[in-house]
């Protein structure tokens, strides 16, 4: 799947694109990946609730401040991307379960951008139990 990113630092909710995948497979059992294969991104589940996303920015700011001195910089000035998502995650695995996604009630999956603008890429990859 593709996503075309607008925003230096943001979180897509993709959540229906993977439930999308889901559906059209014959799979109901087993698991699903949802990875991306940049370093400056991430794959996230949580809420997706307005203030707890920006609590997340905040934390990451906090932790990983941008333009801190990083010896990467003197290269393309992206250190504070390449080390937020190193606290992230780059999959998350989400089991199927009687076809459909096995999340909780408030949990939506997220791509994480955190060196934007860009095109960017993510997999979705669906493993059949057997």
């Amino acid at each position: 799947m593709k996503i075309d990113t607008n925003l230096a630092v943001e979180l897509i909710d993709i959540t229906d694109n993977v439930i999308e995948e889901v559906n059209k497979s014959t799979i109901l059992n087993g698991i699903c990946v949802v990875s991306t294969p940049h370093t400056t991104t991430a794959i996230i589940i949580n809420e997706n609730e307005p203030g707890l996303l920006s609590d997340m920015f905040d934390l990451l700011n906090k932790l990983v401040p941008p333009g801190a001195g990083y010896k990467h910089d003197r290269i393309d000035s992206n250190a504070d991307s390449h080390l937020r998502a190193m606290l992230l995650r780059s999959s998350e695995t989400i089991p199927i379960m009687d076809g459909k996604l096995a999340l909780g009630t408030w949990q939506r999956i997220f791509f994480v951008e955190l060196d934007g603008p860009r095109q960017r890429r993510v997999n979705i990859t669906l493993i059949r139990q057997t």
